[in-house]
């Protein structure tokens, strides 16, 4: 449903016992709400906006959404002691959660932080930025949510809205979200026995382990290799004609599912 976000309903909402959140700034437009969140440098304070202008993505990217159609916001975590790899995977751990619980639909996770939507031939429904701040890591995240085909900037987009769920509340897609995220936060920061369940969890639900895709990595190269597994910092583990070796998310452009 397209419509400004009610700041009361969801101020309500987050800011209350038992949970972490201290305080939602919600902007009618805003260039960026990872530029924002980390300004402001308040720990779990949530910036969201109904239409971000000059959104940024991984490697630079340029994102911006038609207003009103999106869920988009940031927030600024305290830094995991360990697992710092693992803050994109586990932003897409709560997406995909906050999904199934409000619509219903199945999402599945592309590495290193990408949601796909299969009732939509497994488009993109969501992109994760995150960024390493003095004071923690900023969080970034945007979900597609009431665009038409035609209002999406590439054909490999999807919204929730063309993946069969209509008529979402936003608000109820945010908390369900922060909700979620506070969670899998929690157990990263927790200790060894939670960052296990972590990572356990995050490989189950990681649709790239066990395809082959084509690597593009940093300087051009491209590799036809095997993804099999994540390791414990949150890289990408393939098997190639040399072996067995992980990569970074910093070090690659794109893993897409090789063709033929």
């Amino acid at each position: 449903m397209r419509g400004p976000l009610d700041s009361e309903a969801l101020h309500e909402a987050l800011v209350t016992s038992g949970t972490p959140w201290t305080g939602v700034d919600v902007h009618p437009a805003l260039g960026s709400t990872n530029a924002e969140a980390a300004r402001l440098a308040r720990p779990f304070h949530v910036v969201v906006t109904d239409h971000q202008q000059a959104g940024r993505g991984r490697l630079g990217r340029t994102w911006e959404t038609p207003a009103s159609t999106s869920v988009t916001m940031s927030v600024l975590l305290p830094a995991p002691d360990a697992g710092r790899g693992w803050m994109p995977l586990v932003t897409g751990l709560a997406v995909r959660d906050a999904v199934a619980e409000v619509t219903g639909l199945q999402a599945d996770l592309k590495w290193p932080n990408d949601v796909l939507l299969p009732a939509d031939e497994e488009r993109k429904v969501c992109g994760i930025l995150c960024e390493l701040q003095p004071g923690g890591v900023v969080v970034g995240l945007g979900i597609n949510v009431d665009q038409s085909r035609e209002e999406l900037p590439v054909d490999t987009a999807t919204s929730l809205r063309l993946a069969g769920a209509e008529d979402v509340r936003r608000e109820d897609l945010v908390v369900a979200v922060l909700e979620r995220l506070a969670h899998w936060h929690g157990l990263l920061s927790s200790g060894p026995q939670g960052r296990a369940e972590v990572h356990a969890a995050y490989r189950r639900a990681c649709v790239t382990i066990g395809r082959e895709v084509d690597l593009h990595v940093t300087g051009g190269d491209v590799r036809r290799v095997r993804a099999v597994g994540v390791d414990d910092d949150g890289r990408l583990v393939v098997a190639g004609a040399s072996g067995e070796y992980a990569v970074a998310a910093g070090d690659v452009v794109h893993v897409r599912s090789a063709a033929g």
